[in-house]
């Protein structure tokens, strides 16, 4: 963490820099080349991404699906990590009172990533041990990128008193509260690409964006063009850059991605 710098202006500051929205997602898969290959090669992605990076995404999943050597895997690769590149922790957690509170601290103490993806479902007070840590940032599921993102997220509201208005966008509401209370830790939303209709985003308001969904999903990246949009919003690509065309190299990869994504969605001032 840059002192004294809040977690959007990190990243705007990284895009700047780069010209580039591009997360790069980090979703080791063992069962490729075995566990102890895993470290040399998330090394060489990072390595060969960093420079075109706004952001790393590695994914807790693939981790804790190696056991105790996943966490340790994770526990080195944050260790190293360029630190002008924010690096967003995707755990999508979600759980009550002294629970959540250990997550915060497990997450933004111990291993001191820049932000984290949390489940909002349970509640204002589920996110709250988050969101006053200087410096960080949370990400809030809003509209995520699967199709079941229909069963709850994209429903419309029939109960008196929430007016015309989608699930996701209760969702939204939370992330307008901590705003208006001031908290330290900066609050943005997971959007999928796939599901980002013009519907969903003419009611997205300028928060930071995690933007999911593109390359193996499918995601439009013409959906995000002409928002008028300022926040910081950072569009990931994870198997499109470690586990398809394996003839180029991390890098070339990382470069034509970046470069698609500043022509449909510029970074601008």
């Amino acid at each position: 963490m840059i002192w004294g710098m809040r977690y959007g202006e990190k990243l705007q500051q990284r895009m700047l820099t780069t010209g580039s929205r591009l997360c790069v997602g980090l979703d080791p898969r063992p069962d490729e080349a075995g566990i102890e290959a895993v470290p040399d090669f998330l090394e060489r992605v990072v390595g060969e991404t960093w420079e075109y990076a706004a952001a790393f995404k590695p994914n807790m999943a693939y981790f804790e699906a190696m056991g105790i050597r996943g966490l340790e895997i994770l526990e080195e690769l944050l260790g190293k990590m360029p630190r002008e590149v924010p690096v967003i922790l995707d755990a999508k957690r979600s759980d009550i009172g002294e629970t959540q509170k250990y997550y915060a601290k497990s997450y933004f103490e111990n291993w001191d990533v820049d932000a984290v993806t949390l489940n909002p479902f349970l509640g204002y007070d589920t996110l709250e041990p988050f969101l006053d840590w200087e410096g960080k940032g949370i990400y809030v599921l809003a509209v995520t990128s699967n199709p079941g993102s229909a069963d709850f997220m994209r429903k419309k509201l029939d109960s008196a008193g929430h007016g015309d208005k989608y699930v996701f966008e209760l969702v939204q509401d939370i992330c307008s509260r901590a705003k208006s209370e001031g908290r330290k830790t900066d609050v943005g939303m997971v959007v999928g690409l796939t599901n980002a209709s013009e519907a969903v985003l003419e009611r997205v308001e300028d928060f930071p964006l995690l933007i999911p969904g593109l390359g193996a999903q499918g995601g439009d990246l013409n959906n995000m063009a002409g928002k008028g949009r300022m926040a910081p919003d950072t569009i990931n690509v994870s198997r499109g850059i470690t586990y398809k065309e394996m003839e180029k190299s991390f890098g070339q990869k990382a470069k034509e991605w970046a470069d698609k994504i500043a022509k449909a969605y510029p970074v601008s001032l």
